[in-house]
């Protein structure tokens, strides 16, 4: 499998459990991996036959912005579901941090893999 991969993308969205934040936008970044097979592309150098990852980049920036979850852990699962089910991809690495959420932190945040990396 070959991997195509989306990184640092930063959508605002409601999240956390405190009274606080469920009233303020804060920032997320979002790292995927996708696996997928790009050699049908690379021989017909046509879009349709790879993983569109601007489609997904909007798909997720619509969902993440819309969404109000509490967890991370949540917010993760729920996009490695859109990723597979509605971009047909087999496995998926995603990575979700929430920046300053923890004092002198950089950021804090979960690493997923779902799916079967083939």
């Amino acid at each position: 499998m070959d991997i195509i991969y989306l990184n640092d993308l930063e959508i605002e969205t409601i999240i956390g459990i405190y009274d606080w934040e469920r009233e303020v936008k804060q920032k997320i970044r979002i790292d995927l991996e996708m696996a997928t097979d790009i050699g049908a592309a690379a021989v017909s150098d046509n879009i349709d036959d790879t993983v569109n990852y601007k489609a997904v980049a909007k798909r997720l920036i619509q969902f993440v912005g819309e969404s109000e979850f509490q967890l991370v852990e949540t917010l993760a699962e729920r996009i490695a579901d859109i990723v597979i089910s509605e971009f047909s991809i087999p496995w998926v690495r995603l990575r979700v941090n929430k920046p300053g959420a923890v004092r002198y932190a950089g950021d804090v945040g979960v690493v997923i893999e779902r799916g079967r990396k083939e």
